[in-house]
């Protein structure tokens, strides 16, 4: 009611930005009863990615977290002429504090709401979600009531938890992923503990003892790197255990594990890997992951450690969920998204695209028809860009982007994220892009993970001063050379990597070079990368 004394009524849009915390929960929910529609932002975003988003929805309010996301939307604001008024979460300085509603709906028409809420219908809009912008300016991917309610219900088929059960909500709910599965959790009964950055995570995940929460492969990363390093810090017969359990671990799979090989896990569970369950609360029945492809590897060994780590797929476009594996009644493969969920078809184009249609497919892009016509045909197929199959037992596997294949002057195709994912498989390596379009042979960027690079190089008696003269030094780059045998292992000789670049500095949101969700904007890497992927095809040597 405090939002519609200000005017806000069905299908006005309302733009938010903050990271997760309860308010951004209940100015959902009062949306949805109004039926006016949610346009969240990333809080990591630029004040000119708000100024867009905020002028294409024309968006007419706009709330912020704190005072870093206020600045830049009292600078976007200037651009968005539809927008009236600007409130904050935390108590700012010179902003309108959002418990102002409170107040101002304290004499609220009542029955005018109840008949807001009574009018809102299952294929009403009920959010418009701006894609991250890997290819381009940002979409408004519209989302109706039904799109997501139909996603929240096929998704609690999947869910391992019932109510009682506690979860830890850090990832962006402004994507419609963690979301969704908000939704889900309300829909449960599972009590929601919202984490607002990634800054003491660790500490927050043992307070709240989760049941299950989401994770993107790049968290999961970092995670498995703080262990592996924990573990090449021990001596003796500790050491020892603990690389026979990660040995182990990397064995696992759902079928065909011997005895013998069972009650080793037993042994090493109950010395090692208890340790990592701590870490994580000693509750986790289930690590769902989405948003990019996950090292296979690094499934086994949480899945070994009693870590059960389950990969899903799904775009903002499909609300999102497609598939997703379930530890439960053998439905769960490595190396796939698993099945999809109830009411959800796939197939596969004869270019190996993966169409969706369902009841979770947007309705289209907002005020964007041709770029609607271009991925949603006539009868309801969506034309995700992603290259996969299905398997025979009717498991999901995805196996590149189709924008991001590339073609060697040779004439042969180069998936480059599966080679990515073999090269993160190191600890020497903390960020990697594949190169090579038109080229004889593809390469790598890589940006070290300086740490270890640094205990490497102590290792090898290699001087290590900066960063700068670190990557240019032939013996350093030797060091990955381990690293890039085994990435080649199982490559044809036209995917594997020949040479590589090693750069000085992380790539970044802010920088550009990064999507909110941590994708890699490829074309922004290639254009600051020119000289540095030029001198690596300059000469014929290879290595």
């Amino acid at each position: 009611m405090g939002l519609m004394s200000l005017g806000i009524k069905p299908g006005d849009k309302v733009a938010l930005a903050s990271g997760n915390r309860t308010e951004w929960c209940l100015l959902d929910q009062a949306l949805l009863r109004i039926g006016a529609i949610n346009v969240p932002l990333y809080p990591t975003s630029t004040a000119g990615d708000y100024a867009y988003v905020l002028k294409h929805s024309g968006a007419k309010l706009f709330f912020a977290g704190d005072k870093d996301i206020l600045a830049k939307g009292m600078e976007a604001r200037t651009d968005a002429p539809a927008m009236e008024h600007l409130f904050s979460f935390d108590r700012l300085e010179g902003a309108r504090h959002w418990s102002e509603l409170l107040d101002l709906g304290a004499n609220g028409d009542r029955a005018l709401l109840d008949r807001y809420k009574q009018n809102v219908k299952y294929h009403d809009l009920a959010s418009i979600i701006y894609t991250s912008g890997t290819t381009g300016r940002p979409k408004g991917v519209m989302l109706t009531h039904g799109n997501i309610l139909s996603n929240v219900e096929a998704s609690f088929e999947r869910l391992p938890v019932d109510s009682g059960a506690r979860t830890i909500s850090f990832l962006p709910l402004c994507h419609i992923y963690e979301r969704m599965l908000m939704y889900l959790y309300m829909r449960t009964g599972v009590s929601i503990y919202f984490q607002p950055t990634l800054e003491d995570l660790g500490d927050r995940i043992r307070e709240v003892q989760p049941h299950v929460f989401t994770a993107v492969p790049r968290l999961l990363e970092k995670i498995y790197a703080r262990i592996l390093a924990k573990g090449e810090a021990l001596t003796g017969v500790k050491r020892m255990l603990f690389f026979w359990a990660l040995a182990l671990g990397e064995r696992y799979d759902v079928h065909g594990r011997s005895w013998w090989y069972d009650q080793q896990l037993k042994l090493a569970r109950k010395l090692i890997f208890s340790k990592w369950q701590a870490a994580l609360g000693g509750n986790v029945r289930c690590v769902a992951s989405g948003s990019s492809a996950l090292q296979v590897r690094l499934a086994r060994i949480f899945n070994a450690a009693g870590i059960p780590l389950m990969e899903g797929y799904g775009l903002t476009e499909t609300s999102p969920v497609v598939s997703v594996n379930d530890a439960r009644n053998d439905q769960f493969r490595f190396g796939t998204v698993g099945k999809p969920i109830r009411d959800v078809q796939v197939r596969i184009a004869e270019d190996g695209e993966i169409l969706i249609k369902g009841p979770n497919v947007m309705i289209g892009y907002y005020n964007e028809p041709e770029m609607t016509a271009e991925v949603l045909t006539p009868d309801g197929w969506f034309h995700t860009g992603d290259i996969g199959e299905l398997t025979s037992e009717g498991f999901l596997r995805i196996t590149d982007r189709k924008k991001e294949m590339f073609k060697t002057s040779g004439g042969k195709y180069v998936a480059p994220q599966p080679i990515e994912n073999k090269l993160k498989a190191s600890r020497l390596v903390e960020q990697v892009m594949v190169v090579g379009e038109y080229q004889r042979f593809p390469a790598a960027l890589i940006v070290p993970n300086f740490e270890a690079l640094k205990e490497r190089c102590a290792q090898n008696n290699i001087p290590f001063n900066t960063k700068e003269e670190a990557v240019l030094d032939p013996r350093v780059i030797a060091l990955y050379q381990p690293s890039i045998d085994r990435a080649n292992e199982d490559l044809g000789h036209w995917e594997q990597i020949k040479k590589i670049a090693l750069l000085p500095t992380e790539w970044t949101i802010n920088a550009g070079e990064l999507t909110p969700k941590l994708s890699l904007r490829r074309k922004v890497i290639m254009t600051r990368c020119a000289e540095v992927v030029e001198r690596l095809y300059a000469g014929s040597a290879q290595v």
